[in-house]
């Protein structure tokens, strides 16, 4: 039971239709308490705590040998969306900033994330095609990844740092 409450982040997984997108979701509000608990280091803590725990719940729930996995599982999402996130509760807490003051970063972080995580290019893909509960963690870790670059880029942009 423990498993199930931790891969389906607290039963979000449950939700139709597109499930991971209900994690991506459910993630956001979690991420702004994550960061106004502990700033980016409680964030990131949080991130890798909540990986090892999906890790191992993902692991239990598809023990079975069936789909590797199941739709309901978005704790990927989760850790996944809350990496997207970390340009923008870094920024917020190293200049002491209200983290929703950067909402247009949050909107990107969502969208670019939910981009990759459905689209899968690259090790996204790599990784999805593991076929075990580390490569359902691992895509959404690189699309996080991908998605804070893409932040990043944008926030750049935004700010005239990229204009010539």
């Amino acid at each position: 039971m423990i498993a199930r409450i931790l891969g389906t982040a607290c039963f979000v997984g449950y939700l139709r239709p597109a499930p991971g997108t209900w994690g991506s979701l459910a993630a956001l509000p979690l991420a702004w308490v994550l960061h106004q608990l502990g700033g980016f280091p409680g964030l990131a803590l949080a991130a890798v705590a909540y990986f090892i725990a999906a890790w191992w719940a993902t692991a239990q729930m598809t023990a079975d040998g069936g789909d590797h996995d199941p739709s309901e599982i978005v704790a990927d999402e989760v850790v996944g969306q809350w990496i997207a996130l970390f340009p923008l509760s870094y920024a917020a807490w190293d200049r002491g900033l209200d983290i929703l003051v950067m909402w247009p970063g949050w909107v990107a972080a969502f969208v670019l994330f939910r981009l990759f995580d459905i689209w899968k290019p690259w090790l996204v893909g790599w990784a999805d095609q593991r076929g075990d509960a580390l490569g359902v963690m691992l895509d959404d870790v690189i699309a996080g990844v991908f998605a804070a670059i893409g932040v990043m880029l944008l926030a750049a942009l935004a700010h005239g740092v990229l204009m010539a």
